[in-house]
């Protein structure tokens, strides 16, 4: 099975932090963000990751390179100066993912949920694994019942930026700048939207505040 790591984004909340460095090769912990990663894709089996790329992007192919330093073969999906929202940037992967279903995780987040757990489920577009909702996102973003995601009912928790997607989900898209959210409200629709909630270790990386937490110093959001 293929991953695709989503790290062409600005990171606009993260300023001035992300002004001269990619928000994927922010330090965390001793290392870069995307790096824990590729070592947890690593570990559980994944050997094909493609990696998107807009802003700064020429630094993290520069850090990362061919994948080997992780055992892994990393493929780039060039975005141009504007970064494609999330369903525009997988949907220009889909040559380089295959018809296969794939993994799907954002690059900003950091967590201890192990890849190895998704497996793909007859019948179903993508497989979302969802979060208690953090302090900075109280409403969540959908319900999940008998293990399937809903937009209704209570209670409703956090999309994590992790998922198991097939090109299936993308059918009619063209090539372009589109977010993702659509799709997936289609597919619940449909019937054919799964989802897990973890409870782990899990924090959006997505202002300075989190980053310092992430890095043992004290900080606001």
């Amino acid at each position: 099975m293929k991953a695709m790591l989503l790290a062409a984004g600005r990171g606009e909340r993260l300023r001035p932090l992300t002004d001269q460095h990619p928000k994927p090769l922010l330090p965390v912990r001793g290392k870069p963000l995307i790096i824990w990663h590729l070592e947890a894709l690593a570990r559980a089996g994944v050997a094909d990751v493609i990696i998107n790329l807009s802003w700064l992007g020429a630094q993290i192919r520069s850090r990362l390179g061919s994948g080997a330093e992780w055992g892994l073969r990393i493929e780039y999906s060039e975005e141009g100066a504007e970064p494609l929202e999330t369903g525009g940037g997988i949907f220009r992967a889909l040559p380089l993912l295959g018809p296969a279903p794939f993994l799907l995780v954002n690059g900003d987040v950091f967590t201890g949920y192990d890849f190895g757990r998704l497996m793909p489920e007859p019948g179903t577009q993508a497989h979302l694994v969802l979060v208690p909702n953090p302090p900075h996102h109280p409403r969540g973003d959908f319900g999940l019942e008998h293990g399937m995601v809903s937009l209704g009912g209570a209670p409703t928790y956090t999309y994590a930026g992790i998922g198991l997607f097939t090109p299936r989900l993308f059918e009619g898209c063209r090539d372009g700048k589109f977010p993702l959210l659509p799709l997936l409200h289609r597919a619940i629709g449909a019937g054919q939207l799964r989802g897990e909630l973890y409870t782990g270790p899990w924090v959006d990386v997505g202002s300075p505040g989190r980053l310092a937490a992430l890095n043992g110093s004290e900080a606001q959001e």
